[in-house]
């Protein structure tokens, strides 16, 4: 079985309408934006921290995003979140779609065996895991979920994971994109959809 999402422009999949970068400029990107709290100087001074927790704690907010993300999913055999809040969207689109989650985990989190990813992060590295028994990954589908895109390096291991585990991923979709930071361009050729970009 194929993907089943169809892919436009620069990686984008229309939600309602999508921006040239792959945003979606839909009423989503509005809601996202009315529930998103800034927090000032974290983690640490200069920084403007974006937090989704508010998002996925408003009942509205949760399922508009799910059902966002839902219809770019659509057409997969599994989605997959990713640690942590990737896990939240990932099970509430799953059951949108009638399908299953898989749970790319930290390091150090799942029972042997699993297969690994390690990253370089800004300050040392970091590692992701998948299952490598029970569950079948090769020759199905998959859309990654993630709460954030910022520098790329979490999606893209994740896809690398994915990959290497034999699965075809299809795309990712994230509920923020912080474009500054260039994470979009560390993940092409992969389809990405944000569905708020700042």
């Amino acid at each position: 079985m194929g993907c089943g999402v169809e892919h436009g422009p620069l990686g984008a999949v229309p939600v309602s309408d999508t921006g040239a970068d792959g945003s979606a400029t839909s009423d989503i990107a509005q809601v996202i934006s009315s529930l998103l709290r800034e927090v000032p100087d974290f983690p640490e001074p200069g920084i403007q921290f974006k937090d989704l927790t508010p998002v996925l704690a408003d009942a509205r907010g949760l399922a508009e995003v799910s059902a966002a993300i839902a219809d770019i999913a659509r057409g997969v055999d599994l989605v997959a979140g990713v640690d942590a809040r990737g896990f939240l969207l990932g099970g509430a689109v799953a059951v949108t779609l009638g399908i299953g989650v898989v749970a790319v985990r930290k390091g150090g989190k799942l029972p042997p065996p699993v297969l690994s990813e390690t990253y370089t992060l800004e300050y040392g590295s970091a590692t992701l895991e998948v299952p490598a028994d029970g569950i079948e990954l090769a020759g199905r589908s998959i859309m990654v979920i993630d709460d954030v895109l910022a520098t790329g390096g979490t999606l893209a291991a994740s896809h690398k994971l994915l990959t290497a585990a034999g699965a075809r991923v299809c795309g990712a979709v994230v509920m923020l994109e912080l474009a500054a930071l260039g994470g979009r361009a560390v993940l092409e050729p992969l389809p990405v959809t944000s569905l708020y970009t700042v």
